[in-house]
């Protein structure tokens, strides 16, 4: 019996490339796995967002993505530092956030497919639009255009957390 193929298709490769793209983007500023989580999302879907029309299609119930993204940004995130594409950054008060590194910049440049090419543009433009909010902000933007992100994403009580200003 032959082993499966690796899929690339949302594979820890793919979301990684995604991560090192915008993190590349905002770059120096560093982000947790909740905001990359939200910008992996965003990229795709930037014209969920009022931006450049989406990279990927349309799909009914979207806002479940987050919940499986977090699992796979968190595991893309160890391989692109493992590859010094991302570094880790203390924070004493967020914990552990994560920037694009000196290496990721040259890798970048390196991609040249046309979906490559429509990704970075999508990068920059959440670096001029989304990348730059606060925490908050980024936080309502996510609930008011995606829908009921903290049950599907945090758990918790649907009475409290229903609202998209909470």
């Amino acid at each position: 019996m032959s082993a499966a193929a690796p899929t690339l298709f949302n594979s820890p490769l793919e979301t990684g490339v995604r991560a090192i793209v915008v993190l590349n983007a905002g770059y120096p500023r560093a982000f947790d796995v909740t905001e990359i989580t939200w910008f992996d999302h965003l990229i795709v879907h930037t014209g969920d967002i009022g931006g450049p029309e989406s990279l990927h299609p349309d799909v009914p119930q979207r806002s479940g993505e987050l919940l499986v993204r977090r699992r796979l940004v968190e595991d893309s995130l160890l391989a692109m530092r493992r590859l010094h594409l991302v570094e880790f950054v203390p924070d004493g008060d967020a914990g552990l956030l994560y920037r694009a590194s000196e290496e990721a910049v040259g890798v970048i440049e390196l991609m040249r497919s046309p979906y490559s090419i429509a990704l970075r543009e999508r990068a920059e433009w959440l670096a001029s639009n989304v990348l730059s909010r606060s925490r908050l902000e980024l936080e309502h933007l996510v609930a008011e255009r995606i829908g009921r992100w903290r049950i599907e994403f945090h758990g918790g009580d649907v009475a409290s957390e229903t609202s998209p200003h909470v």
